[in-house]
């Protein structure tokens, strides 16, 4: 089995289309069919149903398709620690990012970690909760941030710290006549929320606020980024909910932003990671990352019993 097998059995698996794979690979169909076969024969079953109409996945096919990327991310993983020790670093760091995380927080762990150790590479990997968590369990990333604590029975998720919750709006809407918005005035108006499925962590928590009140709340979008709630409430779409923080980054003249009324809610980042004994490279990341968070939850994201704190 050689490697041009798995990335033609990758990009056939894909696309599931024997035409479009040999696109995408820049080759003929019929080496692209050739190199499937030798490859069905090695293994000794079957991995595409194709006819006519149509090709799928057997069941061999997709349980071999379970496998085969983590192939390929294994490779760049050595390449990348190659190159990394090439560049004159000592150490590296895989470190997971998905629900659109606060640029200023990263940005002031980033620059802290570059100051305290530069010989430590930091690489970032942008993504869903769900490649997140499954990346993690397979040790191809070393920690990750997400705004959800649900992370399964193998991870550890710790708080790492939290913004203060706003609501976006229009710079010309009739609610800015307050100083702190109530929420059943905010529910009167059409809302961009972030989409369940694409910011999972993130929709749990806005929806654990709109579920403090008995009013239903206009849904107007979903969406899948911050940058793009913004970009819908400056339009007039609706209002949104986010963290100063953010909205600030975006620098959108149109945005204006109101706390709630009462006390106020937050949004939390958790920082993520297999149970077990860190490295002492991921420990002292972990410290500064937290270094804003209360004792205990830096204790317990160094703690290696299992649990997840919350």
């Amino acid at each position: 089995m050689e490697l041009r097998h798995l990335r033609c059995f990758l990009a056939v698996a894909q696309e599931l289309h024997f035409a479009r794979a040999a696109e995408k690979l820049h080759i003929e169909q019929s080496p692209l069919s050739r190199a499937i076969k030798e490859l069905e024969g090695e293994l000794g079953v079957r991995l595409f149903d194709r006819n006519t109409r149509s090709t799928r996945l057997t069941r061999a096919g997709q349980v071999f398709m379970d496998h085969v990327p983590r192939v390929f991310a294994a490779l760049t993983k050595a390449r990348d620690s190659v190159r990394a020790v090439s560049a004159g670093f000592q150490g590296q760091l895989r470190i997971a990012l998905s629900e659109g995380i606060s640029q200023a927080r990263l940005t002031a762990l980033l620059s802290c970690c570059r100051v305290e150790e530069p010989d430590t590479e930091i690489r970032l990997y942008e993504g869903p909760l769900s490649q997140q968590i499954r990346g993690l369990e397979a040790d191809l990333y070393d920690a990750g941030f997400s705004h959800s604590s649900e992370v399964g029975e193998t991870l550890l998720a710790v708080s790492a710290w939290n913004d203060p919750m706003v609501v976006a709006v229009p710079s010309r809407h009739p609610l800015l006549a307050h100083k702190k918005l109530p929420l059943d005035e905010v529910l009167r108006y059409p809302l961009v929320l972030s989409d369940p499925e694409m910011c999972e962590g993130c929709s749990r928590q806005v929806a654990r606020v709109l579920r403090s009140t008995d009013r239903e709340p206009i849904v107007a979008e979903q969406v899948a980024s911050q940058d793009l709630m913004v970009t819908l409430v400056a339009a007039g779409y609706g209002l949104g909910f986010s963290t100063e923080a953010h909205v600030s980054t975006c620098g959108h003249p149109e945005i204006v932003t109101r706390p709630l009324a009462g006390r106020t809610p937050v949004l939390t980042t958790y920082l993520i990671r297999r149970i077990g004994d860190p490295s002492e490279t991921l420990q002292r990341f972990m410290k500064r990352a937290l270094v804003a968070a209360p004792n205990r939850a830096t204790d317990e994201a160094l703690d290696t019993s299992p649990g997840s704190s919350t």
